[in-house]
């Protein structure tokens, strides 16, 4: 299903799509994921990087990062697919900035109470990126979403996000 949106939409525009919320609500239930599921969107990024599996230098998408542990690895894995799809070293070190800065306004700068604890960064070979982060606020068990495009993206402090998206509070 990816490979068919690929190639009727192209690639950054697949990527530009995972950076909508409702878009890639819908993914997962047309993946047949449970569309209220609190993990829906760990669970898509897990299942797209495991479907792409083999098929990213060829195809000139990559998917980094993960949930918990795997999420610390994205710097390495962008360097990866960087030298594997043969980009400008310049170009790595671009995109891993935007990772990290992503991870950084939405963890210590934003405040907000919620602890990241996914991360994953999009990106295809012309170097269209989308970030998808996830964070969970234990004092009222809730979680929010940061959706990040490359091209929404004026800067990485004033009004950064694609979106931003959250359960209702149920007191």
């Amino acid at each position: 299903m990816i490979w068919l949106i690929v190639t009727e939409f192209g690639r950054d525009e697949f990527i530009k799509r995972l950076a909508d919320p409702t878009w890639c609500q819908s993914l997962g239930t047309v993946l047949a994921f449970d569309w209220n599921a609190s993990g829906l969107k760990t669970i898509i990024k897990a299942a797209l990087k495991e479907a792409i599996r083999e098929a990213e230098r060829s195809r000139g998408i990559a998917i980094c990062g993960g949930k918990g542990k795997t999420s610390r690895k994205t710097p390495e894995e962008i360097q990866l697919w960087c030298d594997r799809m043969s980009f400008e070293t310049n170009k790595g070190y671009d995109l891993i900035y935007a990772s990290k800065m992503a991870a950084k306004v939405d963890s210590p700068l934003v405040q907000d109470g919620y602890q990241l604890y996914h991360h994953s960064f999009i990106f295809s070979h012309s170097g269209a990126w989308t970030v998808i982060q996830q964070g969970m606020n234990i004092t009222n068990v809730t979680a929010r979403r940061y959706h990040w495009y490359s091209d929404e993206k004026k800067n990485f402090v004033l009004e950064p996000h694609s979106t931003i998206c959250a359960q209702a509070l149920k007191y």
